[in-house]
């Protein structure tokens, strides 16, 4: 059997990837400058992410004209959220694998007894 590890995807393993979709997970129709303010990002470091992320079909980017303005909103996708919610799935494999001795045994609780 395998590291846990070695399942990590690293599309999404890159910080500001990993916290952008965190944040879509739980959001409808995000506006790109409520993205940059909340993950606290440079527009350019944002716009990157979400090329990439978009490009993996993680993501989907709809830019609307308001005014002489365009207004750019994001959403996850179908694929983005089953992929973010598998990545989750590794991560927590990772920490639990750390709980393991080399016989496969969990590792006794050194934390010691109240008084």
């Amino acid at each position: 059997m395998s590291h846990p590890r070695k399942d990590i995807d690293t599309l999404i393993h890159s910080p500001v990837r990993f916290s952008l979709l965190a944040a879509l997970r739980n959001l409808e129709d995000v506006d790109f400058r409520f993205l940059a303010d909340l993950l606290e990002v440079s527009d350019s470091t944002l716009s990157q992410a979400l090329t990439v992320l978009s490009e993996a079909d993680l993501v989907s980017v709809r830019k609307e004209a308001v005014g002489r303005r365009t207004r750019t909103w994001v959403r996850i996708t179908k694929v983005g959220r089953e992929a973010f919610e598998q990545h989750l799935a590794t991560l927590q494999a990772i920490v639990e694998a750390g709980t393991q001795t080399s016989r496969g045994e969990e590792k006794p609780d050194d934390t010691p007894a109240p008084a």
